[in-house]
Protein backbone atom coordinates (compact mmCIF):
# COMPACT_ATOMS: atom_id res chain seq x y z
CA UNK A 1 0.00 0.00 0.00
CA UNK A 2 1.43 3.09 -1.05
CA UNK A 3 1.15 6.60 0.85
CA UNK A 4 0.82 9.67 -0.61
CA UNK A 5 3.59 12.46 0.22
CA UNK A 6 2.48 14.93 3.31
CA UNK A 7 2.57 18.60 2.49
CA UNK A 8 3.27 21.59 4.80
CA UNK A 9 1.95 24.81 4.62
CA UNK A 10 3.38 26.94 2.01
CA UNK A 11 5.76 23.92 1.31
CA UNK A 12 4.92 21.97 -1.83
CA UNK A 13 7.54 19.38 -1.26
CA UNK A 14 7.48 16.18 0.77
CA UNK A 15 8.19 15.06 3.93
CA UNK A 16 11.03 12.58 3.35
CA UNK A 17 11.07 11.51 6.70
CA UNK A 18 7.40 10.08 6.69
CA UNK A 19 7.34 8.75 3.24
CA UNK A 20 10.99 7.29 2.09
CA UNK A 21 10.06 3.79 3.66
CA UNK A 22 7.23 4.02 1.56
CA UNK A 23 6.92 2.48 -1.85
CA UNK A 24 6.75 4.66 -4.46
CA UNK A 25 3.44 4.77 -7.27
CA UNK A 26 4.25 5.56 -10.62
CA UNK A 27 3.24 8.83 -11.75
CA UNK A 28 3.95 10.93 -14.60
CA UNK A 29 6.08 13.90 -12.82
CA UNK A 30 5.50 16.11 -15.20
CA UNK A 31 1.80 16.33 -15.63
CA UNK A 32 1.99 16.22 -11.87
CA UNK A 33 3.61 19.36 -11.43
CA UNK A 34 1.36 20.79 -13.75
CA UNK A 35 -1.13 19.55 -12.21
CA UNK A 36 0.13 21.58 -8.88
CA UNK A 37 0.64 24.39 -10.90
CA UNK A 38 -2.31 25.16 -12.07
CA UNK A 39 -4.05 24.47 -8.57
CA UNK A 40 -5.21 27.24 -6.54
CA UNK A 41 -3.77 27.74 -3.57
CA UNK A 42 -5.57 29.67 -1.43
CA UNK A 43 -9.60 29.89 -0.88
CA UNK A 44 -10.13 33.46 -2.77
CA UNK A 45 -8.02 31.86 -5.90
CA UNK A 46 -11.27 28.96 -6.34
CA UNK A 47 -13.15 30.37 -8.76
CA UNK A 48 -16.45 28.96 -9.21
CA UNK A 49 -18.89 26.96 -6.29
CA UNK A 50 -19.68 30.67 -5.19
CA UNK A 51 -21.66 28.67 -2.44
CA UNK A 52 -19.70 26.08 -1.27
CA UNK A 53 -16.86 28.24 -1.02
CA UNK A 54 -18.58 31.20 0.89
CA UNK A 55 -20.06 28.63 3.55
CA UNK A 56 -16.34 26.93 3.51
CA UNK A 57 -15.17 30.78 4.27
CA UNK A 58 -17.28 30.95 7.27
CA UNK A 59 -16.27 27.98 9.00
CA UNK A 60 -12.99 28.30 8.38
CA UNK A 61 -13.37 31.65 10.04
CA UNK A 62 -15.29 30.34 12.78
CA UNK A 63 -12.64 27.69 13.33
CA UNK A 64 -9.87 30.16 13.53
CA UNK A 65 -11.87 32.58 16.39
CA UNK A 66 -12.44 29.78 18.50
CA UNK A 67 -9.22 28.10 18.17
CA UNK A 68 -11.05 24.86 17.43
CA UNK A 69 -9.84 21.46 14.91
CA UNK A 70 -12.05 22.28 12.09
CA UNK A 71 -15.12 19.59 11.92
CA UNK A 72 -15.09 16.54 9.45
CA UNK A 73 -15.88 17.64 5.91
CA UNK A 74 -17.47 15.86 2.73
CA UNK A 75 -17.15 16.92 -0.13
CA UNK A 76 -19.67 14.77 -2.96
CA UNK A 77 -20.27 15.66 -6.47
CA UNK A 78 -18.77 14.42 -10.24
CA UNK A 79 -14.85 13.52 -11.10
CA UNK A 80 -12.55 16.83 -11.58
CA UNK A 81 -14.86 19.71 -10.38
CA UNK A 82 -12.36 20.81 -7.45
CA UNK A 83 -13.10 18.63 -4.33
CA UNK A 84 -9.07 17.80 -4.00
CA UNK A 85 -8.82 20.92 -4.60
CA UNK A 86 -10.40 22.18 -1.74
CA UNK A 87 -9.14 19.25 0.58
CA UNK A 88 -5.78 20.96 -0.24
CA UNK A 89 -6.81 24.45 0.13
CA UNK A 90 -8.26 24.27 3.48
CA UNK A 91 -5.57 23.25 5.24
CA UNK A 92 -3.63 25.64 3.83
CA UNK A 93 -5.73 28.47 5.44
CA UNK A 94 -5.44 26.85 8.43
CA UNK A 95 -1.89 26.91 8.33
CA UNK A 96 -1.54 23.10 8.95
CA UNK A 97 -0.52 19.86 6.92
CA UNK A 98 -2.39 17.82 4.76
CA UNK A 99 -1.89 13.46 3.94
CA UNK A 100 -3.66 12.30 1.08
CA UNK A 101 -4.86 8.68 0.92
CA UNK A 102 -7.57 6.71 -1.00
CA UNK A 103 -9.91 5.00 -0.36
CA UNK A 104 -9.01 1.39 -1.91
CA UNK A 105 -5.33 1.40 -1.14
CA UNK A 106 -6.22 1.25 2.78
CA UNK A 107 -7.01 -2.66 2.29
CA UNK A 108 -6.64 -2.91 6.15
CA UNK A 109 -6.85 -0.65 9.60
CA UNK A 110 -2.77 -0.84 9.49
CA UNK A 111 -2.83 0.80 6.67
CA UNK A 112 -4.33 3.70 7.91
CA UNK A 113 -2.23 3.51 11.00
CA UNK A 114 0.86 5.64 9.92
CA UNK A 115 -1.27 8.17 8.47
CA UNK A 116 -3.37 8.39 12.41
CA UNK A 117 -0.17 8.43 14.22
CA UNK A 118 1.22 10.75 11.49
CA UNK A 119 -1.53 13.31 11.82
CA UNK A 120 -0.47 16.51 13.36
CA UNK A 121 -2.90 19.19 15.66
CA UNK A 122 -5.03 20.79 13.38
CA UNK A 123 -3.49 18.70 10.31
CA UNK A 124 -5.73 17.13 7.63
CA UNK A 125 -6.32 13.44 6.74
CA UNK A 126 -7.58 13.95 3.04
CA UNK A 127 -9.14 10.33 1.98
CA UNK A 128 -10.39 10.48 -1.64
CA UNK A 129 -12.83 7.63 -2.61
CA UNK A 130 -13.92 7.46 0.83
CA UNK A 131 -17.39 5.61 -0.03
CA UNK A 132 -14.67 2.55 -0.99
CA UNK A 133 -13.20 1.91 2.34
CA UNK A 134 -13.55 -1.31 3.75
CA UNK A 135 -15.55 -2.15 6.74
CA UNK A 136 -12.81 -3.04 8.84
CA UNK A 137 -10.74 0.42 7.71
CA UNK A 138 -13.98 2.25 8.09
CA UNK A 139 -14.58 0.81 11.76
CA UNK A 140 -10.98 1.42 12.76
CA UNK A 141 -11.52 5.23 11.67
CA UNK A 142 -14.56 5.79 13.88
CA UNK A 143 -12.98 6.09 17.16
CA UNK A 144 -10.11 8.11 15.64
CA UNK A 145 -12.64 10.99 13.69
CA UNK A 146 -15.05 10.98 17.19
CA UNK A 147 -12.57 11.21 20.19
CA UNK A 148 -9.57 11.16 18.35
CA UNK A 149 -7.93 7.62 19.50
CA UNK A 150 -7.57 4.42 18.18
CA UNK A 151 -7.54 1.05 19.23
CA UNK A 152 -4.99 -1.00 19.21
CA UNK A 153 -5.60 -4.83 19.39
CA UNK A 154 -2.25 -7.29 20.07
CA UNK A 155 -1.76 -10.15 21.17
CA UNK A 156 -4.34 -13.86 20.09
CA UNK A 157 -6.28 -15.75 22.34
CA UNK A 158 -5.59 -15.46 25.96
CA UNK A 159 -2.83 -13.20 25.53
CA UNK A 160 -4.59 -10.58 23.77
CA UNK A 161 -4.88 -7.21 24.84
CA UNK A 162 -6.19 -4.11 23.35
CA UNK A 163 -4.08 -0.66 23.78
CA UNK A 164 -5.57 2.47 23.47
CA UNK A 165 -4.03 5.25 21.78
CA UNK A 166 -4.66 8.88 21.36
CA UNK A 167 -4.64 11.45 18.42
CA UNK A 168 -3.37 15.15 18.28
CA UNK A 169 -6.62 16.49 16.75
CA UNK A 170 -7.00 16.35 13.81
CA UNK A 171 -9.60 16.77 10.46
CA UNK A 172 -10.93 14.31 7.58
CA UNK A 173 -11.98 15.54 4.71
CA UNK A 174 -13.32 12.77 2.57
CA UNK A 175 -14.21 12.92 -1.04
CA UNK A 176 -16.94 10.86 -2.89
CA UNK A 177 -18.30 10.85 -5.87
CA UNK A 178 -21.10 8.32 -4.82
CA UNK A 179 -22.38 9.98 -2.03
CA UNK A 180 -25.45 7.45 -1.78
CA UNK A 181 -22.78 4.65 -1.21
CA UNK A 182 -21.21 5.72 1.83
CA UNK A 183 -23.06 3.95 5.23
CA UNK A 184 -24.76 5.80 7.73
CA UNK A 185 -22.45 5.89 10.47
CA UNK A 186 -19.79 7.17 8.10
CA UNK A 187 -21.79 9.68 6.74
CA UNK A 188 -23.20 11.05 10.44
CA UNK A 189 -19.38 11.47 11.26
CA UNK A 190 -19.14 14.50 8.98
CA UNK A 191 -19.89 17.31 10.74
CA UNK A 192 -19.92 19.48 7.17
CA UNK A 193 -21.04 17.91 3.57
CA UNK A 194 -21.11 20.84 0.74
CA UNK A 195 -22.20 18.63 -2.86
CA UNK A 196 -20.22 20.30 -5.60
CA UNK A 197 -21.86 20.33 -9.22
CA UNK A 198 -20.59 20.93 -12.46
CA UNK A 199 -19.44 24.83 -13.56
CA UNK A 200 -20.78 27.54 -15.41
CA UNK A 201 -19.40 28.27 -18.97
CA UNK A 202 -18.28 31.73 -17.95
CA UNK A 203 -15.97 30.07 -14.82
CA UNK A 204 -14.59 27.91 -16.85
CA UNK A 205 -13.95 30.52 -19.30
CA UNK A 206 -12.33 32.51 -16.85
CA UNK A 207 -10.05 29.11 -15.57
CA UNK A 208 -8.83 28.79 -18.91
CA UNK A 209 -7.82 31.87 -19.17
CA UNK A 210 -6.34 32.29 -15.95
CA UNK A 211 -4.81 28.81 -16.60
CA UNK A 212 -3.27 29.78 -19.68
CA UNK A 213 -1.51 32.68 -18.20
CA UNK A 214 0.28 30.28 -15.33
CA UNK A 215 1.31 28.23 -18.21
CA UNK A 216 2.81 31.51 -20.03
CA UNK A 217 0.38 30.73 -23.41
CA UNK A 218 -1.30 32.94 -24.76
CA UNK A 219 -5.06 32.42 -25.84
CA UNK A 220 -7.64 34.17 -27.63
CA UNK A 221 -11.11 35.21 -26.14
CA UNK A 222 -12.49 33.23 -28.32
CA UNK A 223 -10.63 30.01 -27.84
CA UNK A 224 -10.57 30.36 -24.40
CA UNK A 225 -15.02 30.52 -24.98
CA UNK A 226 -14.82 27.02 -27.34
CA UNK A 227 -12.22 25.07 -24.89
CA UNK A 228 -14.10 25.74 -21.80
CA UNK A 229 -17.77 24.83 -23.84
CA UNK A 230 -16.15 21.60 -24.49
CA UNK A 231 -15.18 21.25 -20.91
CA UNK A 232 -18.41 19.51 -19.96
CA UNK A 233 -18.91 21.54 -17.05
CA UNK A 234 -15.61 20.69 -15.49
CA UNK A 235 -12.24 22.12 -15.04
CA UNK A 236 -10.27 19.01 -14.73
CA UNK A 237 -11.21 18.85 -18.62
CA UNK A 238 -10.50 21.98 -19.51
CA UNK A 239 -6.92 22.28 -18.09
CA UNK A 240 -6.95 19.10 -19.89
CA UNK A 241 -7.91 20.77 -23.24
CA UNK A 242 -5.63 23.91 -22.69
CA UNK A 243 -2.13 21.56 -21.98
CA UNK A 244 -3.24 19.98 -25.35
CA UNK A 245 -4.24 22.68 -27.38
CA UNK A 246 -1.01 24.37 -26.11
CA UNK A 247 1.05 21.84 -27.45
CA UNK A 248 -0.82 22.76 -31.05
CA UNK A 249 -0.29 25.80 -30.75
CA UNK A 250 3.18 25.44 -30.00
CA UNK A 251 4.18 23.86 -33.22
CA UNK A 252 1.90 25.35 -35.81
CA UNK A 253 1.72 29.11 -34.47
CA UNK A 254 4.52 31.69 -34.34
CA UNK A 255 4.01 33.32 -31.04
CA UNK A 256 2.80 29.68 -29.52
CA UNK A 257 -0.81 31.90 -29.38
CA UNK A 258 -3.98 29.48 -28.91
CA UNK A 259 -6.13 30.84 -31.55
CA UNK A 260 -10.09 29.23 -32.42
CA UNK A 261 -8.87 27.28 -35.26
CA UNK A 262 -5.79 26.02 -33.58
CA UNK A 263 -8.29 24.71 -30.86
CA UNK A 264 -10.58 23.26 -33.10
CA UNK A 265 -7.83 21.46 -34.85
CA UNK A 266 -6.75 20.61 -31.43
CA UNK A 267 -10.15 19.20 -30.46
CA UNK A 268 -10.89 16.92 -33.88
CA UNK A 269 -8.35 15.54 -33.12
CA UNK A 270 -9.25 14.38 -29.49
CA UNK A 271 -12.55 13.61 -30.09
Amino acid sequence: MAREAVFHDGDDEPDEDLVSDVPSVPVDLEDRQLDETLRPKRLEDVLGQRKVVERIKIILDATRKRGDTLGHLLLDGPPGIGKTTLATVIPRELGGDVQMAAGPALDAPKDLLPYLTNAGHNSVLFIDEIHRLRPAVEEFLYPAMEDFRIDIALGDGLNARTINMQLKPFTVIGATTRAGMLTAPMRDRFVYREHLDFYELEDLIEIVRRNARKLRTSITDEAAHEVARRSQGTPRKANNILMRTRDFATLRDPNGEITTKIADDALQLLE
